[in-house]
């Protein structure tokens, strides 16, 4: 499978890394954290590391470490706004479980 952002989220990540004026792509990843156990980590990539697994999404390169991969593999990133508020949304197809505040979840 592979990790996709959506056309509004590409849009959002490119603006940014070319305000950045540097950048090959976004590192998406988990963490161990929250009341349901893993939580998800963006960052914007410089170089890349050997061990990544990388995928071309809508012109943007999504980085990922292969840790992470068997608990994202498959999810679709999209960026939102509602209201005043904006921000990343996962379509993760493998979520079992998702804590109330929405900031965790387990697979």
């Amino acid at each position: 499978m592979a990790v996709t952002l959506t056309t509004a989220a590409a849009k959002h990540v490119g603006a940014f890394l070319a305000k950045r004026g540097k950048g090959v792509g976004l590192r998406l990843g988990v963490r161990t954290t929250g009341c349901s156990g893993l939580a998800y980590k963006l960052e914007y990539v410089d170089e890349t590391r050997p061990e990544d697994v990388t995928f071309e999404s809508q012109g943007i390169t999504v980085v990922i470490d292969p840790k992470s991969l068997p608990y994202i593999d498959g999810t679709e990133l999209d960026f939102a706004r509602e209201g005043l508020n904006e921000g990343f949304k996962f379509n993760n197809p493998n979520v079992k479980d998702a804590c109330g505040c929405g900031e965790s979840f387990s697979v």
